[in-house]
């Protein structure tokens, strides 16, 4: 059979494929037609978000280097040790807690709070130090870790005993490294004995001789575990 001369069906059902998409544009086109007014409105709304999305990352770009820069001109004054004076700012520069409240958002707004946190802390000023400690954004590695202690600290002077203690051992468990997780755990320890929960005591006392035995904290912390038991027992 010649290639030149097709069978019928053949072209029968080019013939009706074809009329299938004549007719979809049709019915497409008449659709479009008829609708004009949505079709228009719905890509007026999807323009209108795409540039709400854009105007919102140029803003918060924005923000964060308006945010660095004025935590970078309070900074050396928290690393002076003139922390009433870092909180409130002063001499054209913004303070802390303004930085924190106002660019909260950002990395160096997040950064605020944790200095913001920690000059409280120094100040002796432990509900503050609180506040600011739980709401710094606690990302993996030791700064995490470290806010976790300051928030337990302040707890421990405001005789939150059994607080203080869980997060302690939240901070040995964020950031477990032999450098600062027996610190932790040891300061967990304390804290939980102070709230008469003896056997937490116990367990982070055992926590420090099982993980961490090279430490230096464990060459005496047997006789932590032994006063905890006896206390336990006592009670």
């Amino acid at each position: 059979m010649s290639t030149l001369n097709p069978p019928k069906s053949a072209s029968r059902r080019q013939e009706l494929r074809e009329d299938r998409v004549v007719t979809f544009y049709a019915r497409a086109w008449q659709y479009a037609d008829q609708n004009r007014k949505l079709i228009y409105g719905i890509l007026a709304a999807i323009i209108a978000v795409v540039l709400l999305i854009v105007i919102w990352t140029w803003n918060q770009s924005r923000r964060a280097d308006e945010a660095q820069v004025h935590l970078g001109r309070i900074v050396s004054v928290y690393e002076a040790g003139r922390f009433q004076q870092a909180l409130e700012g002063g001499d054209g520069r913004l303070g802390l807690v303004e930085i924190a409240d106002q660019y909260g958002r950002t990395d160096a707004g997040n950064m605020a709070r944790y200095f913001a946190a920690d000059a409280y802390l120094q100040l002796g000023q432990m509900e503050d130090a609180r506040e600011y400690f739980s709401r710094f954004n606690k990302r993996e590695g030791l700064l995490g870790a470290s806010a976790y202690a300051g928030e337990a600290a302040a707890l421990e002077q405001l005789g939150q005993f059994r607080e203080a203690g869980d997060l302690y051992r939240q901070a040995a468990r964020h950031y477990q490294t032999a450098a600062t997780a027996p610190t932790y755990l040891l300061n967990a320890g304390r804290a939980y004995e102070e709230a008469g929960a003896y056997d937490r005591a116990i367990d982070a006392y055992q926590t420090i001789r099982d993980e961490y035995a090279e430490s230096p904290q464990a060459s005496s912390i047997e006789a932590y575990i032994a006063r905890a038991e006896a206390s336990r027992h006592a009670g």
